[in-house]
């Protein structure tokens, strides 16, 4: 008897360790489109693939998925959320969309529509939100305005983090950008992660 408790003593460590609940990285979903997808770069270059390095630098326990699509609009972004939600299971959604939408000049109020009906579907599954916002050159007039005033609006109206601009910073630097003057460069992408880590970094802070 004695020789038998003595082999459950020394196994018992790793019986706990057996046992223990196994623990698992929480995950950032970014949602957008050619901006976080890394249109034209190195995928490793792009800012979703650097915020993992810093998530994992500064030690927050979380995975990034990139599921952004290059050319994606509200729409199509609204119809494909939740299978992405059911997929990956976020903590976190990072909804960077919209730029698509205002570069063809689509209805403001169905952009809106789209983006709130996404934050209310995430909210539906206790996931936190932040709203990246988004402008367009001047050449588009009251559109421009209105078009950026729509997402610092929909962020106070849901009481969302938000990022006011994701290109702040780089938008005015043409030599930041690739040819078509659209899409940032990789020396750019350090900014633009800076950018989307002011209204993150609190969110994954609170527990």
């Amino acid at each position: 008897m004695r020789e038998k408790i003595l082999v459950v003593l020394k196994l018992l460590p790793w019986l706990m360790l057996l046992a223990a609940p196994e623990v698992m990285a929480r995950t950032i979903l970014v949602f957008g489109d050619s901006l976080s997808a890394g249109y034209g770069i190195r995928q490793e270059a792009a800012w979703p693939a650097l915020l993992q390095n810093r998530l994992q630098e500064r030690r927050f326990d979380y995975s990034v998925v990139n599921a952004s699509i290059s050319g994606e609009t509200t729409a199509g972004g609204r119809s494909r959320l939740e299978a992405a939600l059911s997929k990956h299971r976020p903590s976190v959604l990072v909804l960077a969309l919209g730029a698509n939408d205002g570069l063809r000049g689509l209805p403001l109020a169905v952009m809106r529509d789209n983006l709130a009906a996404m934050i209310k579907a995430a909210r539906r599954q206790q996931i936190k939100v932040l709203l990246v916002g988004m402008r367009l050159p001047p050449n588009f007039g009251a559109y421009a305005d209105d078009f950026h005033r729509s997402f610092a609006e929909l962020a106070r109206q849901e009481k969302l983090a938000y990022v006011d601009f994701l290109l702040d910073g780089v938008a005015d630097k043409p030599q930041l950008f690739q040819a078509d003057n659209l899409h940032p460069l990789a020396e750019a992408q350090p900014r633009l992660l800076d950018n989307v880590w002011t209204g993150l970094a609190p969110l994954l802070s609170g527990r």
